[in-house]
């Protein structure tokens, strides 16, 4: 029995050229990290895009070989009743990184920008006073130091129903399935719109949104990769056996 790619035991199989690839970049990513320690640097990274866009799978990816010690995955369950009366930002901020440390954030406060206003989630002067306040807050964590790269992964609406189904079908996945994604395709259009609304206000010069297309998994976690190491100048770089900057065809600087 074969297994599917997506979920399979081990990705040591060198003759497939993704694998291959997917080798030399992690290695390159576990010397980004060793740099950032070193340096006392600290890196937020925020996976954001549709549901079963592939956000998940990317993390899993860029953080199969980094030292968990300096490393951490945010994926935060919906707000408690306490922080639902705290500042926005708040719950968000204090997962950030201290001195050598990398996070993950399996979506962000980014929720508010697409999914809560197209699901109801929140009112409309929440989501606009979230528009107002989010780049200033972005330009005071970036002005004190802190790197923050945004990523989108967008896939088409015949892809995210294929996934779908395929999530729903899949004893290993189908707890992936909720209600939310049930609606996702019915409110395609809705998603569309707030998705540009973002782009078009939360996109700055200090903190642009990266685009990757997603409608192929695997080329879109080796891009996404890229893009990150093409951010910084550490430590034995030159010597990467790989290509360490992006597709320009994949990734992409929404201005």
């Amino acid at each position: 029995m074969s297994i599917d790619r997506e979920y399979s035991i081990s990705e040591l199989e060198p003759d497939d050229p993704y694998f291959k690839e997917l080798a030399h970049l992690q290695t390159e990513l576990v010397k980004l990290q060793l740099w950032i320690r070193q340096t006392g640097r600290r890196l937020v990274i925020f996976f954001e895009g549709r549901d079963a866009a592939g956000k998940g799978g990317a993390i899993a990816r860029f953080t199969r070989f980094l030292n968990p010690r300096h490393s951490r995955i945010v994926a935060l369950p919906r707000p408690t009743e306490m922080e639902t009366t705290q500042w926005y930002f708040q719950r968000y901020i204090k997962h950030f990184p201290h001195g050598g440390e990398i996070v993950f954030f399996d979506r962000s406060w980014y929720n508010r920008a697409v999914v809560e206003p197209v699901m109801g989630f929140c009112s409309d002067e929440q989501y606009k006073r979230f528009l107002e306040q989010v780049v200033s807050v972005e330009k005071l964590l970036t002005d004190d130091g802190v790197d923050i790269i945004k990523f989108w992964f967008s896939i088409e609406r015949a892809v995210q129903h294929e996934r779908f189904e395929n999530r729903r079908k899949s004893l290993l996945t189908s707890w992936k399935f909720t209600t939310v994604d049930l609606q996702a395709q019915m409110k395609w259009d809705d998603y569309t719109i707030h998705k540009q609304k973002m782009f078009e206000s939360t996109s700055s010069d200090h903190c642009p949104w990266v685009v990757v297309d997603g409608n192929d998994k695997e080329v879109a976690r080796l891009e996404a990769m890229r893009h990150v190491l093409s951010q910084f100048a550490y430590e034995g770089k030159e010597t990467a056996e790989t290509r360490v900057t992006p597709d320009p065809g994949i990734v992409r600087i929404q201005r």
